[in-house]
């Protein structure tokens, strides 16, 4: 079951999805891997600084974030991948590095690369290592209102 701030909010919105367990699993390509999910279909949470406040860049599993197009896109002056001593307070329901994308329900803006709008699905982290939620995009888009910005690099 996704944590559960996150799947009380799903339920309320009436969203449908579905809960895929599988292994453990604690990088992205393990996880699309385990969950037997195309990586580049799987989204991935990174946390990053822009200027003084963090956000969530949302990007395919196998890709990296761009941070100088981060930073353009915005407006920030700077664009830093946050430590997890920065964010982990942030997320206390969650294991580190599986926080779901949902800015909204953690005090954050969500910046989703553009790559992930053009399948009908998203699927992602669930909050522990064990689990992802796939959901239909327009969806999520409905919910978190990403601002959908170019910020992926391949890997």
């Amino acid at each position: 079951m996704p944590v559960p701030v996150l799947k009380e909010f799903l339920d309320r919105e009436g969203v449908r999805y579905t809960s895929i367990r599988h292994s453990p699993a604690f990088t992205a390509q393990e996880v699309a891997h385990y969950a037997h999910v195309s990586g580049k279909h799987l989204a991935k949470t990174v946390i990053v600084k822009l200027d003084d406040r963090l956000a969530m860049a949302v990007i395919p599993a196998p890709e990296r974030v761009d941070l100088t197009a981060l930073r353009e896109a915005t407006g920030a002056q700077h664009a830093d991948l946050a430590s997890e001593t920065e964010f982990q307070m942030r997320f206390p329901d969650c294991d580190l590095g599986a926080m779901p994308p949902f800015g909204n329900l953690y005090g954050m803006e969500v910046y989703l690369d553009s790559q992930l709008t053009h399948d009908p699905e998203i699927a992602f982290a669930a909050g522990s290592h064990d689990e992802v939620v796939r959901l239909a995009y327009a969806d999520f888009e409905r919910i978190v209102r990403p601002r959908v910005v170019e910020l992926a690099v391949h890997a």
